[in-house]
């Protein structure tokens, strides 16, 4: 279900245009939809928590690789706010929907993790391609999952990343169906938001970087391309979440796939 479905029901009690309103919305469970219909123009990004003896590891790997984990925001241990993203956040509470690892496993999600939240927990949060997507469609560059209400999906690549410590693994790509006239642009405009994840890695043929279009990592997205489109490559923030199944901490917690957190900074003043 994308975030475009709900917004008839909640459109009178909630501005989704307002990234404050989303959260909030999202903190009592009136907003439980995908955040990529939602709060256009701000910035969006992937959610790492992790025990405060990975931290210093997890960092330096996403150093190691800022094209799939660039980094935005780092908490201090205990603390589930990140002032510089955003005033009134609470990460134990404002992501519509998170995933629970045990010891590099996923074993569930939750809508709430006050009840699992540690004194020791350090959380990151890494950009997301969400916020480069309306900047594109600004630019005139039409991307049809959005528009069919749909989601980009993600695969798992045969690129290896830049290992730190217990942190390793391989790179996950988001993928967006590109009309062949829109790819020179695309491409242009991207490269312009290295927070973002920058510009694409690969255009085309996905065999070369391991990819079968109807095998996503986590299951759906859009996997279907029309004649006139090719598949672009972004390196995808998702790759923290196979580098955390390699690392195998006691416990970690990220966003669920589409479930974003929700910044107020502006997306382009990032460029």
């Amino acid at each position: 279900m994308s975030a475009t479905v709900n917004e008839t029901s909640v459109a009178s009690a909630v501005d989704l245009s307002d990234p404050v309103q989303v959260r909030r919305a999202i903190r009592v469970g009136i907003f439980k939809g995908f955040t990529n219909g939602v709060a256009p123009g701000y910035m969006q990004g992937n959610l790492v928590i992790v025990p405060e003896k990975h931290a210093a590891n997890f960092e330096r790997y996403c150093r190691s690789n800022p094209r799939p984990c660039p980094l935005l925001g780092i908490s201090e241990p205990g603390n589930p706010r990140i002032p510089a993203l955003a005033e009134d956040m609470d990460l134990r509470t404002d992501i519509g929907e998170y995933r629970i690892f045990r010891n590099g496993s996923a074993i569930g999600t939750a809508t709430d993790i006050r009840e699992l939240w540690q004194s020791d927990f350090v959380a990151f949060v890494l950009g997301c391609s969400f916020s480069f997507e309306q900047e594109l469609m600004k630019a005139g560059i039409p991307l049809r999952h959005l528009i069919e209400g749909n989601v980009s999906p993600m695969y798992v690549t045969n690129i290896d990343t830049a290992a730190a410590g217990e942190f390793s693994g391989k790179l996950v790509v988001s993928m967006r169906g590109l009309r062949r006239q829109d790819v020179t642009r695309a491409v242009e405009i991207t490269s312009r938001f290295p927070k973002f994840h920058g510009a694409p890695i690969h255009v085309g043929t996905p065999q070369t970087i391991g990819v079968d279009l109807e095998q996503p990592y986590g299951g759906h997205g859009l996997t279907k391309l029309h004649d006139d489109e090719l598949p672009a490559f972004w390196a995808c923030g998702a790759t923290a979440q196979v580098a955390l199944e390699q690392a195998q901490p006691r416990i970690a917690i990220t966003h669920s796939r589409a479930h974003m957190v929700v910044t107020d900074l502006k997306s382009e003043t990032f460029a």
